[in-house]
């Protein structure tokens, strides 16, 4: 598992979720000044100098349901609201349209690119804020510091991570449908044709080599499909020609998008196990999300201005029969964390999270020694030197047993009968 790939699948995720509610606020004619103040919201909490910052942290990924709780967070950081249902299947759109993306990047690498075309995208609708813009081209500088100098096995690394966090989900989505790259069963179909990736032959031919490594033979073969080479590698300025369009708005034409739960999401027993089994990194996840959901800068709404209700559905009843209709498994239960930038309250939570932490009991040992140790709980040994006043030497006076209760002593004897016989279990062994 790669510690790098967390900012990779947030920022991607967040642009396909952008992307999702900038197609619903148009097809719903919501008034262009409010469309534009819930996009500029979620964009500048999205891209807050103290969230990414957390963000960009080396760690590993966590499960679904932490996810869900931000991206939860981040969908109502303006004055739009959703409802689990419309939720539900905005987190559905988002993570199916980025899992087809990294299957289909020519080389691991190329996931960068699709990261920097969604970037490019989310500028286009700020167009208006420079702050904002601002705020988008610093995570540009960040992204380019950190990931332009791994290597290729480092970024087939980071793909790979998020090929597993992506394994379980086949919801199948109308536009991939007729688009004829997914399958009915939810799974993607993967071309045969097309560029091959940046610096790499088309397939075709074979070529040996001898010992001086000098070519003596070639032969040729038919390989079943239709590429072509790559005429120039995209750009990973901060400017410049992406040339792959992996990661740019597939809803900027106007279609309806549904989302449909196929028979293998009904039945992953992997999904159902996350639910019900306990989580190992619960502890973590809590903190996890107490440290991002802390570095947003939730804008609450000033003045008269309404809410209003955003629905990803065609209508309300589709809306209310996907909510009914939705397997138990697939919806995600989202955590409720209070976190702001109060530094007060920020504290306060830091201490709740560490009452919550478990500390293991030490094995315990079957040697004379422990057991010796475990009768001492059971039973207080007092032994007292007295000196007897004008006698020589010092006299000592025979070992008692006591007993307490409510931390008072309640009784005290002799451990010896007679000086020989012993009372209490063990005391031959003292």
């Amino acid at each position: 598992m790669s510690v790098r790939t967390l900012p990779l699948l947030f920022l991607n995720l967040g642009g396909e979720m952008l992307y999702v509610l900038d197609q619903r606020l148009r097809a719903q004619n919501i008034p262009g000044d409010k469309a534009r103040k819930v996009l500029n919201d979620i964009i500048s909490t999205m891209f807050n100098r103290k969230f990414t910052e957390e963000l960009f942290k080396p760690q590993e990924l966590y499960s679904k349901k932490a996810l869900r709780t931000v991206y939860d967070r981040l969908a109502h950081a303006s004055i739009m609201r959703l409802n689990q249902a419309s939720m539900d299947k905005l987190y559905d759109l988002m993570t199916m349209a980025f899992k087809y993306q990294v299957l289909l990047c020519p080389r691991p690498k190329d996931v960068l690119l699709v990261t920097f075309n969604h970037l490019d995208s989310i500028k286009g609708f700020i167009q208006d804020s420079p702050t904002i813009i601002h705020q988008v081209d610093e995570t540009f500088r960040q992204l380019t510091e950190i990931y332009g100098s791994l290597s290729a096995g480092e970024f087939q690394l980071i793909r790979q991570t998020l090929l597993i966090f992506f394994q379980d989900l086949h919801i199948r989505v109308s536009t991939f449908l007729k688009d004829k790259v997914q399958n009915s069963n939810g799974r993607f179909v993967l071309p045969v044709s097309g560029p091959v990736p940046w610096g790499i032959e088309v397939p075709g031919v074979i070529r040996v080599f001898n010992d001086k490594g000098d070519e003596v033979k070639r032969m040729e073969f038919r390989h079943g499909g239709d590429y072509v080479a790559a005429h120039k590698e995209g750009s990973f300025e901060l400017y410049g020609d992406r040339v792959l369009k992996l990661g740019t708005n597939m809803y900027s034409a106007s279609r309806p998008v549904e989302t449909h739960m196929s028979a293998t999401s009904k039945n992953s027993a992997s999904r159902a196990q996350e639910n019900i089994a306990p989580n190992p990194l619960a502890k973590e996840e809590l903190n996890f999300l107490a440290r991002l959901i802390g570095g947003m800068e939730i804008k609450k709404p000033s003045g008269p201005e309404p809410g209003f209700r955003l629905n990803l559905f065609t209508t309300d009843e589709e809306e209310e029969h996907a909510a009914l209709s939705r397997p138990e498994e697939l919806s995600y239960e989202v955590i409720s964390i209070q976190a702001t930038q109060d530094q007060q309250r920020s504290e306060e939570l830091a201490r709740i999270m560490e009452e919550f932490e478990m500390t293991e009991q030490p094995e315990r040992n079957t040697s004379k020694g422990d057991d010796l140790l475990a009768m001492m709980d059971r039973c207080s040994f007092s032994r007292s030197a007295i000196s007897s006043e004008g006698q020589q030497g010092t006299q000592l006076q025979a070992p008692k047993v006591e007993a307490y209760k409510g931390g008072k002593l309640v009784s005290s004897q002799p451990m010896w009968k007679n000086g020989t016989e012993p009372l209490c279990e063990g005391a031959n062994h003292l």
